[in-house]
């Protein structure tokens, strides 16, 4: 298929011009009838250039506001795989995800916790009351961390803390004011009985391995349960 010229019409125009202008024999009239024709068509383009130019602009801006909204998708998206939807904490995988980074370069504590009798809570108050206790939790962890560490929701009612640089005695005394925070004062959305956590503290060296050092913490919880609840139970005070 022969390739359509846009531009014929003002090609053919242009060559009459030049012709008449190489012409040192034509009459006036037929230079001006040769001029006009040219600003006619030079007009013309210059209206199509401005409608392209136009359309252009537009179609940038459209494209500029829909790769803005992909962006935002995308970022949403991604927030939401990594994200806990109840509490904005991160998610177990992406609490995993961090550890290991963290690893990557410096020793680390971490704090794993539960909420005590949490089941009864449900049970006796709905469950929409639990997620309101959730919720308060996470606040208060994060009010009393104070930018300090990593929080996610690993669990139902099981969260872990991450805490890169930080030696296991600090991460233990950190580990007693979360308990106060949580258990010294009634939670607004459940003022008709008291909260609390258990605790278990563990420490990670740099290159080690993170599910390791996770299984010890959750052992010092357990010793913390076994222990009458509402306590921080450490891996170095874990007994057989």
């Amino acid at each position: 298929m022969d390739e359509v010229d846009l531009f014929e019409a003002e090609a053919l125009a242009l060559r009459r011009a030049n012709a008449v202008l190489a012409d040192a024999g034509t009459e006036p009239a037929a230079h001006r009838a040769a001029l006009e024709e040219l600003v006619q068509h030079y007009g013309q383009l210059m209206r199509q250039s401005r409608r392209l130019i136009s359309r252009s602009d537009r179609t940038e801006r459209e494209l500029n506001q829909l790769n803005a909204r992909l962006k935002q998708l995308s970022d949403e998206l991604d927030y939401k795989a990594r994200h806990d939807n109840l509490t904005g904490a991160l998610n177990r995988g992406a609490v995993f995800e961090r550890a290991h980074q963290i690893l990557e370069k410096s020793a680390m504590s971490l704090v794993v916790l539960d909420i005590d009798f949490f089941k009864r809570i449900n049970d006796e108050f709905g469950h929409p009351a639990g997620d309101a206790v959730i919720r308060e939790l996470v606040g208060r962890l994060r009010s009393t961390l104070a930018g300090t560490g990593v929080v996610g929701r690993v669990g139902g009612e099981e969260f872990t803390i991450l805490l890169a640089g930080m030696a296991l005695e600090q991460a233990v005394i950190l580990a007693g004011k979360i308990r106060q925070a949580i258990a010294g004062e009634r939670f607004q959305c459940l003022p008709e009985r008291a909260v609390t956590s258990s605790f278990g503290v563990a420490w990670a060296a740099a290159g080690s391995d993170f599910e390791e050092a996770y299984a010890r913490a959750d052992q010092a919880l357990y010793q913390a349960k076994r222990g009458g609840r509402n306590r921080v139970e450490s891996e170095d005070t874990v007994t057989g």
